[in-house]
């Protein structure tokens, strides 16, 4: 989704090519490229059945965890005030735009109407129309993004807080300490020529899903860096440990309450399918939910005697709530085939309504990744059947698997 600053304030909505660089996991590059490869075709051809694309090298660059390439998306306009015409001695202070910051707290499980190019499940940051710069040295580097975003600043104003975020891939040694030294060179020169806008700035990705607005700087190498002022965020994010957490799992689902704009509260209901060791479960515990963990397997740590989680020895597959019961959650992370998933938990739980928002994992360590993806999507998927809206996701601790976060239709005959 792009901001449009027309004249006389006019939103238009438009369709064209747009260079996005879109970062993820490092080692998913290539899936990340069939997935910008399969948007553009269903951008281009939305009612035809899409296959499973072919890269063209010429079209996509490539590097560890991010891909750059011309992507055929829509582009409505967002609400944007900008003042009049401002005389050539204004401060530039008083010609910038106010910056938008994402807000998990004001995100719904609705909130933010996705168009389908940029709603990927492997991209974790979307630039668009990334500027490329290169500087043998940290100064040189920090002058180029400061010019440029100093430049873009024209006719804007900035009132509130708004994201600064400096990356690159951690796969490349020594690359964190150049980022770190062209980020504070940057800010050292941005302090000294607009210091109230550098005021403003905040490091990091923000959280929740969505478009923002601010400075997003990606470096592929020491000598050459991607800037951009506009992004699209998909939710992903590193999570905190818990010692008394019983698995790494843990970090699955508290990063997917991110993506989903929500998270168990205290009082609301959750089944969780496979739940052994109790990550997924002790996380809605510690929130105050009152969990029904179904796992033959034994509960650990944290998980384990906690007052807020009754253990039932039962297969997931087979647990069906009481009739008339209805869950507030649904977990599910289990290590079975996705297809059985889908086909023996997914449809009769969301068909039946037996819950209200889920979510769920999905290997594809054995089957297509790709292939997967889209029966997900396609009017065949339970998803797009019985949700009232779902976000597919390959979360920062997910290793082969997707992760499908949704409500349910409760409106469904």
């Amino acid at each position: 989704m792009v901001r449009q600053i027309l004249a006389g304030g006019t939103a238009v909505a438009r369709i064209a090519w747009t260079v996005i660089l879109a970062l993820g996991q490092a080692g998913y590059e290539d899936l990340l490229a069939l997935e910008l490869e399969g948007a553009a075709q269903r951008a281009e051809h939305p009612t035809s059945s899409i296959q499973r694309p072919t890269p063209k090298s010429e079209q996509v660059e490539r590097g560890p965890g991010w891909v750059r390439t011309a992507l055929r998306a829509e582009r409505p306009a967002l609400n944007i005030q900008h003042s009049a015409p401002k005389s050539e001695e204004d401060s530039m202070q008083k010609r910038q735009e106010r910056v938008e910051r994402v807000d998990l707290n004001a995100l719904g499980t609705d909130a933010g109407e996705i168009p389908d190019a940029l709603d990927l499940a492997f991209a974790h940051l979307t630039l668009r129309e990334p500027v490329e710069v290169h500087g043998v040295s940290v100064n040189v580097l920090a002058q180029q993004i400061a010019g440029l975003f100093m430049q873009s600043l024209r006719d804007e104003r900035v009132d509130s807080a708004w994201p600064c975020v400096f990356d690159g891939p951690a796969e490349i040694v020594g690359l964190g300490r150049r980022v770190s030294g062209v980020e504070k060179a940057f800010h050292e020169i941005l302090k000294k020529k607009i210091s109230r806008v550098a005021r403003l700035a905040v490091a990091g990705t923000p959280r929740g899903t969505g478009p923002a607005r601010g400075l997003f700087v990606f470096f592929s190498d020491f000598g050459r860096a991607f800037v951009a002022r506009e992004a699209w965020l998909g939710g992903q994010r590193r999570m905190a440990d818990d010692e008394a957490a019983p698995s790494r799992s843990f970090l699955k689902v508290e990063e997917a309450y991110g993506v989903l704009g929500r998270e168990p509260q205290p009082g609301e209901t959750v089944c969780d399918l496979g739940a052994a060791p109790g990550g997924w479960s002790y996380s809605a515990a510690q929130r105050g939910a009152r969990v029904v963990a179904v796992d033959n397997g034994p509960l650990k740590g944290g998980a384990l005697g906690h007052p807020q989680i009754e253990h039932r020895c039962e297969d997931a597959f087979k647990f069906k709530p009481l009739d008339g019961e209805t869950f507030d959650w649904l977990f599910c992370d289990l290590l079975e085939e996705p297809h059985q998933v889908l086909n023996h938990i997914v449809e009769p739980w969301l068909a039946q309504r037996w819950c209200r928002r889920f979510v769920i994992n999905l290997k594809f360590g054995h089957v297509d990744a790709m292939a997967l993806l889209a029966e997900l999507g396609a009017p065949g998927s339970p998803f797009v059947a019985h949700a009232e809206s779902f976000r597919v996701r390959h979360l920062y601790h997910d290793r082969e698997e997707f992760t499908v976060v949704g409500s349910v239709n409760i409106h469904l005959n």
